[in-house]
């Protein structure tokens, strides 16, 4: 049967993929060295979609992988009938794992009469049966406590800075945040990249129009510095290409992009490709075809990270001893 049975044969592991990122699955199911459970998938005419498993899973410790790219409400359907699936199937523990968590930006209210949506998820999730949660880098750290039960978050940026110390001189680099908001996560990355300056771009946001943000000024000491621009994700890239000018303007020597999610909707490629920034680094969260990749753009493989995350869940280990106690 598909899967890892523990040594004393009372604990199997099985990993399950949803349609939306077939390539992460199997790259995940590589790094443990087994084999995805066999799953149908398909839509029917009208839209709605059937999902059913190939083999049991009776007894085993089903973990359903599915990354909430575009159409994100189509994927998310589809996770939530996996799972349902498998509660049905039963399986003795479900853990959702979600690399990038659909809707997280919508984690409070800004005006009246607005859904919580990021809460909603978790509420959702829970409701079809799932026991835990795993993600990679939420849009806020606080949505750990919106899904009754365990969480493990991820944290990409073991794997990023290590790439990153490789493409800079860590005596001449300035982290910069693109917001006030993630001061605290630059903090983080001037440790891990040498105990440089700070920085951060002021910038306003419009909060009745989405995706719109206009970058003001730099706040600290850029002129003649390497400057990592560190973000969560790159959606439209309007925040990260105003940072970028504004950095520009102050004096930046050159600009490199970090960031987890590469959701890359409409007209990101073009702005990142005009930015004028050195290279732009995102992980394999999210899939990003071919035909939305371009020379400057380094995209970092997430499967390892999630491999041994899910390993030390089966094993009854620490996921925190994954990155220092600080998870």
């Amino acid at each position: 049967m598909t899967g890892i049975v523990s040594q004393d044969g009372e604990k199997r592991l099985v990993l399950v993929s949803g349609r939306a990122h077939p390539e992460l699955a199997a790259a995940v199911a590589k790094s443990l060295d087994i084999d995805l459970l066999p799953t149908t998938a398909y839509d029917f005419a009208n839209g709605e979609i059937y999902v059913r498993f190939a083999e049991s899973v009776r007894g085993a410790d089903v973990f359903v992988l599915q990354s909430h790219a575009a159409p994100i409400n189509q994927w998310l359907m589809e996770q939530f009938l996996m799972v349902d699936a498998l509660k049905r199937a039963s399986a003795k523990t479900i853990t959702v794992i979600a690399p990038f968590y659909g809707y997280a930006r919508q984690d409070k209210k800004h005006r009246g009469r607005e859904p919580i949506s990021a809460r909603l998820m978790a509420d959702l999730f829970k409701t079809a049966g799932a026991d835990r949660l795993m993600s990679v880098d939420l849009h806020a750290a606080q949505i750990q406590g919106f899904f009754d039960g365990p969480v493990d978050h991820l944290w990409a940026m073991p794997i990023l800075t290590d790439y990153v110390r490789t493409r800079v001189d860590v005596q001449n680099v300035t982290v910069v945040s693109p917001d006030a908001g993630r001061i605290r996560v630059a903090e983080l990355w001037a440790q891990k990249l040498g105990g440089g300056p700070l920085a951060f771009v002021h910038k306003s946001r419009d909060i009745r129009q989405p995706n719109k943000t206009v970058a003001n000024r730099v706040v600290g000491d850029v002129e003649g510095r390497t400057c990592v621009l560190v973000d969560d994700l790159i959606d439209t890239a309007g925040t990260i290409a105003g940072a970028i000018r504004v950095l520009h303007e102050a004096g930046a020597k050159d600009v490199i992009v970090a960031a987890t999610h590469g959701v890359l909707s409409d007209p990101a490629i073009d702005r990142l490709q005009q930015s004028g920034a050195r290279e732009v680094i995102i992980t394999d969260t999210l899939p990003i075809p071919e035909e939305r990749r371009f020379e400057g753009l380094t995209v970092l493989s997430i499967a390892p990270l999630i491999a041994r995350a899910i390993r030390e869940v089966f094993d009854d280990g620490s996921v925190t001893s994954l990155f220092d106690g600080q998870s």
